[in-house]
């Protein structure tokens, strides 16, 4: 990956970038209340025509004032241009009101991120989220997710499962090419991942360890779905280090789950996993790193995640580079077996199996 290597701006572009920096959050909201108040979309409509601004005033009920201020800002941000008089949209906005993924990021820092970044120094210098507290006091995002504003919650919600979701019709029928008839997934969430394994599989039998408060929404998705016969549920907290994992499956899997956590947590976990194979076993990994990204806007939306975990969810995990996280692998006595790019959206799958003695 080439992207970060060198420094090839201009001094006018440097400053023009310096200035970007110092507007940002307005730059932020500004793009939003152009996306909320139905301009953008309805520009979009007149793509080939273009609108006036008072055409834009009437269509979207807004003041002479409103409207003014919002499409100059647009103008500067980039999400419009004029021609005639008229406005039209740049490619940008295009994306910005079409894109699917950059509706999940927008809203995710908005509803859940926005307020709390004002605390991102004091984060650094814990170790401990203390953007969280704008919405109460837990000590991570996990243990509040069932209770977080429905706004908050919907947009987390929607954030985490594009990322994931989109990889999983990829990644099924290279688990199940390892056969297996028991899978444990660890930080399982709603049960998303699972159920997709039991309708992939008629034979397979899945087990969800995870915290109470997640294994709810599971355990109430699985009764809806009539899945009760071949799910498992364990309540566990596996930042506990008594905690240990359970043996007896053929996969261990962890779908952006170990990113939730610190450098040493992540040895930890592992090492019990490792306690937990036999020779046979094998543990499979869905993880977003930020080095091995195609593009460089992937990269850096994952870079920006990074801070969400410092400021909002535990104060100590991030999305990895993954040669920091191979390091992990081996110090917990595991090796790489597969390394597969291109998962999904942003994803690198990694089979690991337990070092053999004299390895």
């Amino acid at each position: 990956m080439e992207f970060y290597n060198e420094d090839i701006s201009t001094a006018l572009e440097a400053m023009e970038k310096a200035q970007w920096l110092a507007f940002a959050p307005v730059a932020f909201q500004a793009s939003r209340a152009l996306r909320n108040f139905g301009i953008l979309a309805a520009i979009e409509k007149r793509r080939l025509s273009g609108m006036t601004a008072d055409e834009i005033e009437l269509e979207c009920n807004l003041s002479h004032y409103g409207t003014r201020i919002l499409c100059e800002s647009g103008l500067a941000i980039g999400l419009l241009y004029t021609k005639h008089g008229k406005y039209f949209l740049t490619k940008t906005a295009s994306f910005f009101i079409n894109d699917k993924l950059t509706e999940a990021n927008c809203d995710f820092i908005n509803d859940v991120c926005y307020k709390g970044l004002f605390d991102l120094e004091k984060s650094i210098v814990s170790g401990k989220p203390e953007g969280l507290r704008t919405f109460g006091n837990w000590p991570t995002v996990y243990q509040a997710l069932a209770e977080l504003p429905a706004q908050a919650k919907e947009s987390w919600f929607k954030f985490d499962h594009y990322y994931s979701d989109q990889a999983f019709d990829e990644v099924l029928p290279l688990i199940f090419s390892l056969s297996p008839k028991h899978i444990l997934d660890i930080g399982g969430n709603t049960g998303k991942f699972a159920f997709r394994c039991l309708s992939y599989s008629p034979s397979v039998n899945v087990s969800i360890m995870d915290l109470p408060s997640q294994l709810n929404m599971a355990k109430q998705a699985a009764t809806e779905n009539g899945n009760e016969d071949r799910i498992g549920f364990i309540e566990a907290n596996v930042l506990d280090e008594n905690q240990e994992i359970p043996s007896g499956f053929d996969i261990i899997w962890m779908s952006q789950f170990l990113d939730c956590f610190s450098d040493e947590q992540i040895i930890s976990i592992l090492k019990r996993c490792v306690n937990a194979m036999s020779v046979n076993d094998r543990i499979c990994i869905l993880e977003p790193f930020w080095d091995r990204q195609r593009f460089k806007a992937s990269a850096f939306s994952l870079q920006m995640t990074s801070l969400y975990f410092t400021n909002i969810a535990n104060g100590n995990s991030q999305m990895y580079h993954s040669e920091v996280f191979a390091g992990f692998v081996k110090a917990a006595g595991l090796e790489t077996e597969t390394m597969l790019d291109g998962i999904g959206i942003c994803h690198t799958l990694l089979v690991c199996r337990k070092i053999q003695p004299g390895k």
